[in-house]
């Protein structure tokens, strides 16, 4: 754990255009900084960083706040990860909380995995492209492949010689131990002998998402049939495969920016989709999908497009995957290559035009792309129908969402000519199954979310609580201008006359909120104005970085909306015209009231309106006489308050 007093030294340090420029090219527009949104794709700049608050936003994707949140928001890192990115880069030692000794001895042991491997990826690739046997075969296989050197050198491509020990011997001259070889798979014993694990293969090396070598992929380019034509790592402190996508590290920016993940099978499938212009690609590098791969690809986007080849087998087998990806509330598309061709081949075949405009026009929703498989293997066999009705139907039951799962069954519906509350009774029957299996002998099983029958819904009440832009305007008013004085007026006690007197605009506001007894319904500004108020009471008004600091990332995101502005006005732009508009601080005093009567309005109407569900139901004649007498004195405060604004709320 990281000690406050560290992590406000590293605040401290920061130069968030410094961060934030080494992501994103920017250019000086006023007191600002912009840019191209780097989590969208647009033409005109709406990203804007502003170094005098320490804050971005980006106003295409609606993401903002301090150099952390960039580096959690771009590079998905956790707070602890960004904080400890942010110590490296402005050489801040982090004295962290002594770890326990089985803590440190994991540490060193993956440190001293990355160190290995990534000295054998810069060895690989260096035989690649230096060495005598590297060029010859190596090299020479990759260019057959049609593989570019900017591409290989991209994803650090590279080839382990053929001597049995080549490798092994290299790193131990270069001062390598044993024991990480042997831990990370490079190196292999056998019969007392050590030999390279991956001798004589091209290599991919496998990166984290932080761009680290984690393990390797090996092809064999021997023809012999005994001989796997793939090789991946072993399983190390370092390496899972089934929590890492090969590519990841490369794609995710593109997968952020295009709102879509195409997910393919090998190695060679994202590196020629790299090389056509597809750059928000990953692989499952060759093993079964797993539920932690789509759960990495979910912190990127919420959109996934399989890419298959037209084997029907590999086909079949693809429904667990897609499945999967349901199960974790993402959306599936699925496209398949013509017969014979496979992502690889035809990237290489087409044009990087023609192969986008394939993948925009082949890609199907996955109701359709199962349905349409099935249906072709059950032919018009009644039993093999009913199979494949069910096995349609248990896809849908993967997706947590009960409207998404609704629409499904109607499409379902259109597609197999089948009525729709067959689909929905058959839809329920497996959720109960699926709910039963997942509890344990003797638990108390509740009855899951079903599908309903559809009815005419009945109009909803509306609940006021949900919108809240006052209170957002509350906050914004006084995280901007919560120092500055106002003019207001006093009540008089000893002579019951009207006087004026200063007082700052964050005292102003959270006495009105006080003493109205309101209370802002949003949490995370809840949480800003009592924070707020407890550092007033402390005879001190907070600065900004108070809350872009803040571990809460919705604290952050909040306060960087409310202290930016989109539109600035050029600095020489009045001089030149010789106009100067009035500004918010110019007339702040009406401002202020204005946003405090406006919240008094809206928390009198929705007490009025908790008060009438109230006596909606049957009551003691004495609570229903209390309950209209306040709503009687809260209908005065409403029309009170709408003539001030002249307006009439009825």
């Amino acid at each position: 754990m990281i000690p406050q007093d560290v992590i406000d030294q590293i605040m401290q340090s920061v130069d968030i255009i410094e961060v934030v420029g080494e992501f994103v090219p920017l250019k000086k527009s006023g007191s600002s900084y912009r840019g191209l949104s780097p989590f969208t794709s647009e033409k005109t700049p709406s990203f804007y960083v502003v170094p005098s608050k320490g804050i971005f936003k980006d106003f295409s994707s609606g993401k903002g706040g301090s150099a952390v949140t960039f580096l959690m928001e771009h590079e998905k890192m956790s707070y602890p990860e960004a904080l400890r990115w942010l110590a490296d880069k402005y050489g801040i030692e982090l004295q962290e909380e002594k770890p326990s000794e089985e803590v440190l001895q994991e540490r060193s042991e993956r440190e001293s995995l990355l160190a290995v491997s990534q000295w054998a990826a810069n060895y690989f690739e260096k035989e690649l492209w230096e060495g005598e046997e590297g060029q010859a075969i190596g090299l020479s296989y990759f260019q057959e492949r049609g593989f570019r050197d900017d591409i290989m050198k991209k994803f650090k491509l590279g080839y382990c010689p053929e001597g049995w020990e080549t490798m092994t011997t290299a790193a131990l001259e270069a001062g390598y131990d044993e024991q990480w070889l042997l831990a990370s798979g490079l190196t292999k014993e056998s019969n007392g002998k050590k030999y390279d694990f991956f001798h004589g293969r091209v290599m991919f090396p496998i990166q984290d998402i932080s761009g680290r070598v984690i393990a390797f992929g090996g092809r064999t380019l021997k023809t012999e049939k005994k001989v796997a034509k793939y090789f991946n790592s072993p399983e190390s402190a370092l390496y899972n495969k089934s929590r890492i996508l090969y590519g990841i590290f490369q794609a995710k920016n593109a997968i952020v920016r295009e709102g879509r993940c195409f997910l393919v099978e090998g190695y060679t499938d994202v590196v020629s989709l790299h090389q056509a212009g597809v750059e928000n690609v990953v692989a499952s590098s060759g093993t079964a999908l797993t539920e932690d791969q789509v759960k990495l690809i979910k912190r990127y986007s919420e959109n996934v497009t399989i890419l298959y080849d037209g084997d029907p087998a590999g086909i079949r087998a693809s429904f667990r995957g897609i499945d999967l990806i349901l199960a974790q509330g993402l959306n599936v598309r699925v496209v398949l290559f013509p017969d014979g061709e496979d992502p690889d081949s035809f990237a290489k075949r087409v044009s990087s035009t023609e192969l986008t405009e394939y993948l925009e026009k082949e890609a199907k929703d996955f109701i359709e792309f199962k349905t349409s498989i099935l249906s072709k293997e059950a032919g018009k066999d009644p039993v093999k129908r009913a199979d494949m009705i069910r096995e349609v139907v248990s896809s849908i039951v993967e997706i947590p969402d009960q409207i998404k799962r609704q629409v499904y069954i109607q499409e379902c519906s259109r597609l197999l000519d089948m009525a729709e509350q067959v689909l929905m009774n058959e839809t329920n029957k497996l959720l109960r199954a699926k709910l039963k299996r997942k509890s344990k002998p003797g638990d108390y099983v509740t009855e899951p979310e079903v599908v309903p029958v559809p009815q005419p819904e009945p109009k909803a009440h509306t609940n006021k609580k949900t919108a809240y832009p006052q209170e957002l305007d509350f906050v914004r008013l006084l995280l901007n201008f919560g120092k500055m004085p106002i003019q207001v007026s006093l009540h008089n006690l000893e002579d019951d006359s009207q006087e004026t007197a200063p007082v700052s605009v964050a005292e102003y506001l959270l006495f009105e909120l006080r003493d109205e007894k309101m209370d802002l319904h949003d949490h995370t500004l809840r949480k800003i104005t009592t924070r707020y108020g407890e550092s007033l009471d402390q005879g001190k008004f907070p600065e900004d970085h108070f809350f872009l600091h803040d571990p809460d990332q919705g604290v952050v995101s909040i306060c960087a909306d409310l202290l930016t502005e989109k539109h600035q006005m050029s600095e020489n732009w009045s001089e030149r015209h010789q106009i100067y508009p009035e500004t918010e601080d110019m007339n702040l005093a009406k401002a202020v009231k204005d946003c405090v009567y406006r919240l008094k309005l809206r928390h009198a109407l929705i007490m009025i309106d908790e008060i009438q569900e109230a006596l909606k139901t049957d009551l003691p004649t004495e609570r229903m006489l209390l309950l209209l007498e306040e709503k009687r004195h809260l209908d005065e405060v409403k029309r009170e308050l709408s003539r001030y604004f002249g307006s009439a709320i009825i």
